[in-house]
């Protein structure tokens, strides 16, 4: 695969030199993560340019896995790029919930409310969750009732995700993010809480503004509230668990999240948070990192769009640098980044570990139960344990 120059790309725009923009895979393969941008001394939006390109496409010929994702978010209610319905949905957050009542005695009066009139805050969930990984819900429900968060779910526009953004469907874009906003909107929420996926949240935030969508709900980031549910007492996370183990941990600034939209100051909660959790002194900063740092390669769409040859040579940067800082494990608090990174550790053998920031938390709490540790590695699978 030929190597990504975005000069070259540029040079190619300005020479009109639109049906080779239009059968190159350059504009699939960029994963619109802007670091270009941010280093460029003009400050020109390429990634707003690939866009546009990706536009060129005729619909149909665009990539399929992306293309398939927006178009089952379209069939249904939810949202769900996965295609699981409002009635699957439901199903699945009850069946979980009261597997976690019964099972974890501790746990017997814990809600996962859905449809709730007038909760504070609107709560979206990748779909990667209740389709394949329902047991990753639970942690994050803990979370919310420690710190009695006035939360729910809806079973319309719950999706958080929004394949139809890099598939450069504006139309379709928008629509996803109407129904979310909406279906927030119905239910009396005043803040619109994005769980931990990158691009999900980015595409409301963004999407609200772009298309002039009307709405007083504030669209924000969980992670911002993690930072302050811990300085205002609410979340006591302990590190003491690691005083001995001393394990390192480093992270992932991604894209949508830092860089795209909410920029250092979000890359400095989130740092806040994981030092609170594994001790100031196990945590490893990346170099270059926050608004700086590198994409991991799983953006833009780059996990549907077929290329998986290029991504994961892409990803070699990322790897090299995670790799750089000796750390075994990687806090990727976006679903693009923690799936690209999870392959880029197996496909390069290199042994280190990625886990959602909600489970780093949970560990920190003693409240991860033994059967809520998938992604976890040896080292960790009884430290901590409840009871």
């Amino acid at each position: 695969m030929e190597c990504i120059d975005p000069r070259k790309f540029i040079r190619m725009v300005v020479l009109g030199l639109d049906k080779e923009i239009v059968g190159h895979p350059w504009v699939w393969i960029c994963s619109m993560c802007t670091r270009c941008t941010y280093v460029c001394p003009m400050e020109i939006n390429i990634s707003a340019i690939i866009y546009e390109a990706r536009n060129l496409w005729p619909r149909k010929e665009r990539p399929k896995g992306i293309l398939g994702s927006c178009d089952m978010a379209l069939r249904n209610q939810s949202g769900s790029a996965m295609g699981t319905s409002e009635e699957d949905f439901e199903w699945v957050v009850n069946d979980v919930l009261e597997e976690v009542q019964e099972n974890q005695p501790e746990w017997k009066n814990l809600k996962a409310p859905i449809n709730k009139k007038g909760a504070h805050f609107f709560l979206s969930q990748n779909s990667r969750e209740p389709g394949i990984e329902p047991e990753e819900m639970a942690p994050l429900w803990k979370i919310l009732d420690i710190v009695q968060a006035d939360w729910t779910y809806s079973t319309v526009g719950w999706g958080g995700e929004n394949y139809c953004m890099f598939l450069a469907d504006d139309e379709s874009w928008k629509h996803v993010t109407s129904n979310t906003i909406l279906s927030a909107m119905n239910l009396g929420c005043k803040v619109y809480l994005n769980t931990e996926c990158g691009h999900s949240t980015f595409s409301v935030w963004m999407g609200q503004k772009r298309f002039g969508i009307e709405t007083d709900l504030e669209i924000e980031p969980i992670v911002k509230y993690y930072a302050k549910w811990i300085r205002q007492g609410k979340l006591k996370v302990n590190s003491d668990w690691n005083k001995d183990l001393k394990i390192k941990f480093t992270v992932q600034d991604p894209c949508n999240l830092i860089r795209k939209s909410f920029g250092d100051s979000l890359a400095d909660d989130l740092r806040f948070v994981i030092k609170k959790c594994t001790g100031e002194d196990n945590f490893i900063d990346t170099f270059p990192n926050k608004s700086n740092n590198y994409c991991c390669g799983g953006g833009g769409g780059y996990l549907q769009s077929g290329y998986n040859e290029a991504r994961l040579k892409f990803g070699e940067i990322k790897n090299r640098q995670i790799l750089e800082t000796k750390a075994s494990y990687v806090i990727t608090p976006c679903h693009n980044c923690h799936d690209q990174i999870h392959k880029l550790s197996e496909h390069y053998n290199a042994g280190y570990h990625n886990i959602h920031l909600w489970t780093l938390i949970a560990l920190s709490l003693g409240i991860l139960n033994e059967n809520e540790r998938l992604y976890l590695g040896p080292d960790l699978l009884e430290v901590n344990l409840p009871g």
